[in-house]
């Protein structure tokens, strides 16, 4: 690490408390969804399978829910602590867009996760089921809040600066910002996918060890139906969001391409080694034409290179492989959860090849999230907030040892609590005691006749 100063340094601790912290509401948004669901089934069918479904999956979510508040508060102190002059200069914009996020969102889930967790014997299902859709819009509306300041920095607007200083000027103009809707779609749509992933894999490798309850095999059919109808939109819409980078962005676009120069006609390049020192691909794999069909829809549109960006792109090779990671294991989500989707449909149940595809798959969603995080905040280097704001202008004056050790404590901390959670997950849903003491609760409520409202 001697090798590195001090902004460098930061920029690292900041990307490990982001890639930390990102894990745990992508899925906590996405499974607090699918709670939903299970508690919508159960309260049109009573059909307590249902049920038995959401209080197995309802303590995933409370373990996730936990470790993405404890990650996101050091994520707030990371600001003051690191970039005050991220602060000093944007804390107008910045300050209220995170202020609405706590109050609009966080206290919302902070509410009524309490009756979702507890509030079985306590309230009717109904209240019940209506905790469990404010848990739902609770955490939407926290992804709204910080993507949308996300994307404000990314393509900023309605803003005055006085004398080096943001100011709002039309705070619907700065919440709406161009590349917002984008980023929004797609990282609610990821967590979607990463949670659906994260279910059926689970109860795959749950019905693979014979440990799985009588909801497992519904729940492995939920998480296959919602990966193999999802993935697919994912790249529809991250589609249009590349044409919205490269309108916006034009230098990312170039990064993740590898495209050097300007030139019509530019071709596609599937793989390669790009090296910024001679500024070319080497070893490229491209289709002819390709990059400016899909980005101009015109085989002859003239793609901006990253020449016309020099000094002002981001690092070529680290964004050309994470858009590469990312895609690629999008379209494997494709093949998966289509393959098992064919699979449960013609046999109503799915082979042990396909179980174990599955299982593997188990956190797929987390490998194209932290990728696809990678291609959109690295690709905005050297900016902090795009065109206005470098992130070195911004940059706490620490000494580069005093960043080493903290970001060596984070990252013991963040292995130590990673693999803790896994385990954790792995031990609930393999212990054997819990699962015979819900199918029991199962098979006794399963001739109760009671209805909803006494659930």
């Amino acid at each position: 690490m001697s090798a590195l100063d001090a902004v460098d340094l930061a920029r690292i601790q900041f990307a490990l408390n982001i890639s930390f912290h990102i894990l745990f509401p992508t899925i906590s948004i996405g499974l607090a969804w699918i709670l939903l669901f299970f508690r919508l089934r159960f309260t049109a069918t009573t059909n307590r399978l249902w049920e038995y479904a959401y209080y197995f999956w309802v303590k995933v979510f409370a373990l996730t829910f936990a470790l993405g508040v404890v990650s996101g508060v050091t994520m707030s102190f990371q600001f003051g602590t690191n970039w005050p002059g991220f602060i000093e200069r944007a804390g107008n914009i910045a300050g209220p867009l995170l202020g609405y996020e706590v109050l609009t969102a966080f206290f919302l889930e902070s509410t009524f996760l309490g009756i979702m967790l507890f509030g079985k014997e306590k309230v009717s299902n109904r209240v019940h089921l209506f905790s469990s859709a404010m848990v739902v819009l609770g955490t939407t509306l926290s992804a709204f809040w910080i993507l949308s300041l996300n994307s404000w920095m990314q393509t900023p607007q309605g803003y005055e600066i006085i004398d080096g200083v943001f100011h709002p000027v039309s705070w619907w103009d700065i919440v709406f910002n161009p590349s917002f809707p984008y980023r929004l779609a797609h990282m609610l749509n990821a967590s979607l996918l990463t949670s659906a992933f994260l279910v059926a894999g689970i109860s795959a490798w749950r019905i693979l060890r014979k440990v799985d309850g009588p909801a497992t095999l519904s729940v492995l059919k939920t998480g296959v139906v919602m990966a193999a109808v999802l993935s697919p939109v994912q790249v529809f819409i991250g589609d249009l969001h590349g044409l919205n980078t490269l309108k916006h962005q034009p230098a990312k676009i170039a990064a993740i391409e590898g495209i050097w120069h300007t030139e019509k006609g530019a071709p596609l390049t599937l793989f390669g080694f790009p090296d910024e020192g001679e500024k070319t691909t080497h070893f490229a794999i491209e289709i002819p034409k390709g990059a400016s069909l899909i980005l101009t829809h015109d085989p002859d549109g003239e793609v901006l290179g990253l020449n016309e960006f020099e000094g002002r792109h981001p690092p070529v090779a680290f964004v050309f492989w994470s858009f590469r990671v990312m895609v690629g294991t999008g379209f494997l989500m494709i093949a998966v959860s289509w393959i098992a989707a064919w699979s449960l449909s013609r046999k109503k149940k799915a082979s042990g090849l396909v179980l174990t595809a599955l299982s593997m798959m188990t956190f797929a969603g987390w490998v194209a999230t932290l990728s696809g995080w990678y291609v959109t905040e690295v690709g905005r280097q050297p900016w902090l907030i795009t065109g206005q704001m470098r992130v070195s202008e911004a940059a706490a004056p620490h000494s580069s040892a005093t960043l080493a050790g903290t970001l060596l404590g984070y990252g013991l901390l963040y292995g130590f609590l990673l693999v803790a959670y896994v385990g954790t997950i792995r031990y609930m849903a393999t212990k054997p005691a819990a699962s015979l003491k819900l199918a029991n609760i199962y098979s006794k409520s399963a001739s109760d006749s009671l209805s909803p409202e006494r659930s």
